[in-house]
């Protein structure tokens, strides 16, 4: 039997896993990563979680991770890559691993933005990973320009002048829009300021 913790107020309260700085993602819940920037992103929460990681790259597609780029920031042993050959696998090996709960972390490579069903039908999977696995695992979908219904989070990752990387939280249930500029750390990125709006 599933324990819910409840706030003072009674909603159930979610674990949540860092992200950046103080910033966080709810586990349990799916999150779309979004923007030119969006492995390295996925790969900097990679680096904040432990155990294997699902990587989910549609195969038609000529782009691939490549593992010496992954290793200034993650240790790319912990990557398990599928590939694809139908777009409709994608989604389906995304619900499946999330519903395992065998690992904390599962990230797909979308070229367009799921509809609503589909992302519902991983919200339900995450959960039931929760039930099965030890930690509720995130599900992440990484999309050229963002758009998918249903998420719980949207955030993009951009190059900004002088070297930095401006991190936006485009949309989340509980929390307005905001920004961030990044550096580069001796461990991934690191939050230099706010940005403005």
């Amino acid at each position: 039997m599933t324990t819910q913790l409840l706030d003072p107020q009674g909603a159930r309260v979610r674990p949540m896993q860092r992200l950046v700085g103080d910033l966080s993602l709810a586990r349990g819940r799916v999150h779309e990563f979004c923007g030119p920037a969006r492995r390295l992103l996925a790969i900097l929460l990679m680096a904040e979680m432990r155990g294997p990681v699902v990587w989910i790259h549609p195969g038609w597609r000529p782009e691939r991770l490549y593992p010496d780029g992954v290793c200034a920031f993650a240790e790319p042993g912990r990557l398990i890559l599928a590939r694809t050959r139908r777009p409709e696998d994608l989604l389906w090996s995304m619900e499946e691993a999330l519903r395992s709960g065998a690992v904390p972390l599962v990230v797909a490579e979308l070229p367009e933005p799921p509809p609503l069903t589909p992302v519902r039908r991983l919200h339900l999977a995450a959960e039931a990973g929760a039930a099965a696995g030890a930690d509720p695992p995130i599900g992440l979908l990484l999309t050229p320009a963002g758009g998918a219904t249903g998420i719980e989070t949207r955030w993009q990752l951009a190059p900004a002048p002088g070297g930095r990387w401006r991190l936006g939280r485009l949309r989340a249930r509980m929390e307005p829009p905001a920004g961030w500029f990044l550096r580069r750390a001796r461990q991934g990125l690191e939050i230099e300021s706010r940005a403005p709006d």
